[in-house]
């Protein structure tokens, strides 16, 4: 009956009437549903690294230098690559409970688990020589080795990390996010009280704030575990462990790794610039303002994310219901929601621009710096939010192939030159740097609205319709029902 009904209601959202409208309302409430708690669990799953960076700053100069370029570090090597890769979730888990192959989401999620277990191993090794690397590439010894030592103790949280990741994006694809933003509360409660353990009770110093982010991640991950597993929510999408998720690692890759470059080239990009602030006049304060707009820029970003991640969640389900249509209208209804949380972000950072610096400095050099820079990051605001809920559309579609090769002539082709155009050759300095990365930030928000605009939808749910019964078909060998799934991924587009 549903599957029915809704290709026809989907279609009166070109009237003029009151039927449009209360589509676009339904459409705009189903968003902000998902995008509030997303906000809200990202936000909180962040600000977990930063009190460890917290808790080490009171340690010492030294401590909060190493441990800040060890964060900075795990960041770049790691965790931008987990979570790139655990984003082809997006595609899979959400087609697959858009065509009601209820059973293959669960699959897709162990699939990844295993998958994103095995890069961390890799990624393992890299931090067991950090300290090595930071001093080959010019870093001061003693920091480099205090570095190497923190993310050592951080190895931890990098193979929690990953399952983590997928269990959010396993529970997002089902629309089940209260619990992600519950969860994520409770873990960076605990956070606290963990770092205070270890660093000052248990006088572990740097190593327990690093041990601190795998005992943080370890209770979030529980807790979505122990949901996933006892909730009636659930028992559709996720029955029990399978050895099929040892199949198909190639094909989940072919997603995957693009995935992974969407977000790692757009991350790398932000931690070249500051490398590059200290190569300017008077680096320390160019370094501290570039960092300190940096944070303010990661946590505005947590908005986007969560508006991208929803887009990404409703375009996905309904390509995989086969109501090419409704995708279509959750573009449009997320595109101006985008502009209208970056225009009202931008507006507030411009009104605050004198105040913001004080929150981590109280040097008037820094704040009034800081100030300058604030209406660049207010308009990069403005364009990155539309930008991600472009790049979440791009992944609700499956085509990281395409994000990923938009974001490499975006970023190294556009923004990175320019930055280093209007830093070091017409002497703008910090606020150069940023400039050049706005120039980034629009040409990839353009060519991804271009893309957006010319996508035959049709088209799309097709693509999503037979990656569902491939999947489905290829299964069954293992104890799913082919004719089952394929019937359901047919019935579909009825």
């Amino acid at each position: 009956m549903e599957q029915s009904i809704a290709p026809i209601a989907v279609a009166n959202t070109e009237k003029v009437g009151g039927v449009g409208y209360n589509l676009v309302a339904i459409e705009l409430r189903k968003q902000l549903y998902l995008a509030g708690p997303l906000v809200v669990g990202g936000l909180l799953q962040t600000v977990i690294l930063m009190i460890s960076v917290m808790f080490v700053g009171h340690l010492g100069e030294l401590a909060l230098s190493s441990a800040s370029i060890a964060t900075s570090f795990a960041g770049v090597t790691g965790f931008s690559v987990l979570s790139g890769m655990a984003s082809s979730l997006d595609t899979l888990c959400g087609q697959a409970f858009g065509a009601k192959q209820y059973s293959l989401v669960g699959i897709y999620k162990q699939r990844a688990v295993v998958v994103l277990t095995l890069v961390s191993s890799v990624v393992a090794v890299i931090w067991m020589y950090t300290g090595q690397i930071l001093v080959l590439a010019g870093q001061d010894r003693e920091i480099a080795m205090g570095a190497g030592s923190y993310i050592r103790w951080m190895i931890p949280a990098l193979f929690v990390h990953a399952p983590l990741q997928c269990h959010v994006r396993f529970l997002q694809a089902q629309n089940i996010v209260l619990p992600v933003m519950l969860s994520a509360g409770v873990s960076a409660l605990n956070h606290v009280i963990v770092c205070w353990l270890l660093v000052r009770k248990l006088g572990l110093g740097s190593k327990g704030a690093a041990l601190a982010n795998g005992i943080s991640y370890l209770t979030n991950l529980s807790i979505l575990a122990l949901y996933v597993r006892l909730s009636a929510s659930c028992t559709s999408t996720w029955t029990g462990m399978s050895k099929e998720a040892f199949r198909q690692i190639p094909a989940l890759l072919r997603l995957a790794v693009p995935s992974a470059l969407m977000v790692c080239l757009e991350w790398w990009s932000f931690e070249l610039i500051l490398f590059f602030s200290g190569l300017l006049p008077n680096p320390k304060l160019e370094a501290s303002v570039l960092s300190i707009s940096l944070n303010m820029s990661t946590l505005v970003f947590m908005i986007s994310v969560g508006l991208g991640a929803a887009v990404s969640t409703r375009v996905s389900n309904e390509l995989g219901a086969g109501r090419p249509d409704a995708a279509r209208l959750a573009t449009r209804v997320t595109m101006v929601l985008g502009v209208v949380t970056g225009t009202s972000v931008g507006v507030l950072i411009v009104l605050l621009r004198n105040l913001l610096g004080y929150a981590y400095s109280n040097e008037k050099e820094v704040v009034a710096y800081v100030a300058r820079i604030m209406p660049v990051l207010a308009v990069k605001t403005l364009f990155n939010d539309l930008l991600c809920v472009l790049s979440g559309i791009v992944r609700g579609c499956g085509r990281q192939k395409v994000g990923a090769c938009v974001n490499l002539g975006a970023y190294y082709i556009v923004g990175i030159p320019a930055a280093l155009v209007f830093a070091f050759v017409f002497h703008l300095g910090g606020k150069g740097l940023w400039f050049g990365i706005l120039c980034g930030v629009v040409v990839h928000m353009l060519l991804l609205l271009s893309i957006t605009l010319s996508t035959s939808w049709e088209k799309e749910a097709l693509k999503a319709k037979g990656r569902a019964v491939t999947s489905s078909e290829e299964e069954g060998p293992f104890g799913i029902s082919n004719q089952s799934n394929v019937e359901s991924g047919h019935g579909a587009l009825e």
